[in-house]
């Protein structure tokens, strides 16, 4: 069974709170409902629209494979479920930076909080919240982000 990086429910609070940049992209402001885990995530709206109040829940995880396994090429590889028929949106990217902030949040019980940076192909995601949410997440570290819209 594969060993998810981070998963939670968010709910969006803003979407482009600084303004529309790109015709296709949109960021988007959410909170987690379990971690107390800020988000702040680039988005291809074009094809996967993300409107406020709407929740999801996001899953990063280093593989698709049920199994675990690391993902290989196509090449000699036997169709199998994956974890990508569970979700609607899916991105592939690498974690570049992590970094330590005062937090104030109430779920950081030493008043510090993790950033944790990833790239997905340029569309950007930074998670910020207690460091017990964030243990096992590595800088140069691939990953797939999972996204599904709860009802």
């Amino acid at each position: 069974m594969v060993d998810f990086l981070f998963d939670d429910i968010f709910t969006i609070e803003k979407v482009d709170p600084d303004g529309k940049k790109f015709d296709k992209v949109s960021r988007i402001v959410a909170q987690s409902e379990k971690r107390g885990v800020s988000l702040i995530l680039d988005v291809n709206t074009e094809i996967y629209p993300m409107h406020e109040k709407e929740k999801f829940l996001m899953v990063l995880s280093p593989t698709l494979n049920w199994s675990g396994a690391p993902v290989a090429g196509k090449q000699g590889q036997v169709e199998q479920k994956s974890l990508a028929d569970k979700f609607d949106y899916i991105m592939r990217g690498l974690l570049y930076k992590m970094s330590t902030a005062k937090g104030k949040s109430e779920y950081s019980k030493e008043g510090v909080e993790v950033e944790v940076y990833a790239s997905f192909g340029g569309l950007q995601m930074m998670l910020k919240g207690d460091p017990t949410s964030c243990t096992k997440f590595k800088i140069d570290q691939n990953m797939f982000l999972l996204i599904r819209k709860l009802m």
